[in-house]
């Protein structure tokens, strides 16, 4: 095992295993990214789209730590995640358009004029004179980082990761959103004020961000009753990483931007109309295909190239 491997499997406490069906799923992938990567012009830029807990942020760290290490390419990684408007913003919205665009997540809830900022930031980088900062978003505070906790680099790259669970995705027909898909549309949204917001939004600047992406790769969820699950662990995991231990001193402090199970549930709800069209029609033009199981695991690839 090497360095960068052991490193990538500490950051994602995963078991060594991971490696063995990386290899087996993913080495197809690193050697096409790799070869038109090494075509003269701009970085490529490589969108992940993948449900809740499907493992997005993981296969880009993993792709871009073995980019960098075998084939040695320049690489970054980024989340959309990581462009939520503030709290502050969100509350805006939610009192004058909707209450449940307080709810990070849902397209309109993103600033897409930063993510585009920095992704064609990122694009044009032909030298090292300038750092281009990455903003960061902290799941645990519900808030974005400050500009001193984020990350930065310089340029030139050879690829872009772009990941999050609505890459990619294509908005609906008005006539699609007339019926609520769950309880939290019925119920909170009767009058699809919510949704039709969402769906505006996805329909226009988001489309935009999305048009910078070179190829699109899926993790293709087997369907949403699977997320709670995988979201769970997920929140698990966020708490483990910052050190959120029963009876610590500081657990109830680290805790307080923590989902509970019924949060999450809730939380879900409103990710459950737009996975479930990407879901439908995502496969059909992903680039790179990849069909998971209930635990996760991959069980097939396709590629169109």
């Amino acid at each position: 095992m090497t360095p960068a491997e052991q490193q990538f499997l500490l950051r994602n406490q995963l078991p060594d295993s991971y490696l063995v069906s990386a290899e087996k799923w993913f080495a197809p992938l690193l050697a096409c990214l790799a070869q038109k990567a090494k075509r003269t012009g701009p970085p490529l830029v490589i969108g992940i789209n993948g449900s809740q807990g499907s493992g997005k942020s993981t296969l880009a760290d993993y792709l871009c730590s073995m980019l960098g290490e075998r084939h040695k390419l320049r690489c970054v990684s980024l989340s959309l995640d990581d462009f939520y408007l503030t709290r502050q913003q969100r509350a805006k919205l939610a009192t004058e358009i909707h209450p449940l665009l307080q709810t990070r997540g849902v397209p309109g809830t993103h600033d897409i004029p930063l993510a585009l900022q920095t992704l064609n930031s990122l694009i044009g980088a032909t030298d090292e004179s300038n750092d281009i900062l990455i903003p960061r978003f902290d799941k645990s505070q519900d808030e974005r980082r400050p500009a001193a906790d984020c990350d930065s680099v310089k340029g030139p790259l050879d690829i872009i990761l772009f990941e999050g669970w609505c890459v990619g995705a294509k908005p609906q027909a008005d006539e699609q959103l007339q019926q609520p898909v769950n309880n939290l549309e019925a119920q909170q949204d009767s009058q699809g004020v919510w949704r039709h917001y969402v769906n505006q939004a996805l329909a226009g600047e988001y489309q935009t961000l999305f048009q910078l992406l070179d190829l699109l790769i899926m993790l293709q969820a087997p369907s949403f009753d699977a997320v709670f699950n995988w979201r769970l662990e997920q929140e698990e995991k966020l708490i483990a990483r910052l050190g959120g231990l029963k009876g610590s001193e500081n657990s109830t402090m680290v805790q307080s931007g923590i989902m509970s199970a019924a949060q999450i549930a809730d939380f879900i709800a409103h990710y459950q109309r737009i996975t479930e069209q990407s879901l439908r029609e995502m496969p059909q033009r992903a680039d790179h295909l990849f069909k998971l199981d209930n635990q996760r695991r991959i069980i097939s690839a396709q590629s169109r190239y």
